[in-house]
């Protein structure tokens, strides 16, 4: 799951496991630092009776980072095949998880014919290992305006018309970090505890 922040990428996998716990969904969440204990771990819950996610939060690479070439052989499955019971999910505010820039797009020519760029190939052959992608875009203000509203009603925001709570919607997000259902949510929290239910 790619996107721009405070869009619902986290919240969606847990909101996942939430709905699912009490039919044997579990997440074991990791970090970068520990993606060579990967295969050990996986071997640890193959043969469990529960089913799980091993979930990566805000997974990025820089271009000096090679931790990445770890994350493409445990998804392939390396020698061992992926057990069933064992999905692998991601979240990152970068499409392609690794930093991309313009020299890696500079293309040779032989005899005529262009190839595209083997670093291009590379990075983008860890995110295709993942299998899906899905996109976590900014909502339109329209879009924000409807979250604000719903999450005030929600919360049993009263004392304010719908224009009044979107005005000081509208000024909280451009001093708060921009269009986003995070920034709603906070929004809505600041005014439970300014504002009378």
């Amino acid at each position: 799951m790619y996107g721009d922040s405070g869009t619902g990428k986290s919240t969606s996998i847990k909101a996942i496991v939430n709905k699912y716990y009490d039919s044997g969904l579990r997440m074991i969440e990791i970090y970068k630092h520990q993606f060579r204990y990967l295969s050990r771990i996986i071997s640890e819950i193959k043969n469990r009776n529960y089913r799980f996610i091993i979930y990566m939060d805000d997974l990025s690479f820089e271009e000096q980072e090679i931790e990445y070439k770890y994350l493409k052989a445990i998804i392939e499955g390396g020698v061992e095949t992926k057990p069933d019971n064992v999905l692998i999910y991601a979240t990152s505010n970068r499409r392609h998880l690794i930093k991309e820039t313009w020299k890696d797009r500079t293309d040779t020519e032989i005899d005529g014919d262009i190839h595209r760029s083997e670093t291009i190939e590379e990075k983008l052959s860890l995110v295709n290992r993942f299998g899906l992608s899905i996109g976590y875009m900014k909502p339109s203000k329209t879009e924000f305006d409807g979250i604000v509203l719903e999450l005030a009603r929600r919360n049993g925001i009263k004392g304010m018309s719908d224009e009044e709570i979107l005005l000081e919607a509208h000024r909280w997000e451009l001093r708060n970090g921009g269009i986003s259902g995070r920034t709603a949510q906070q929004f809505v929290n600041h005014l439970k505890g300014t504002v009378k239910k």
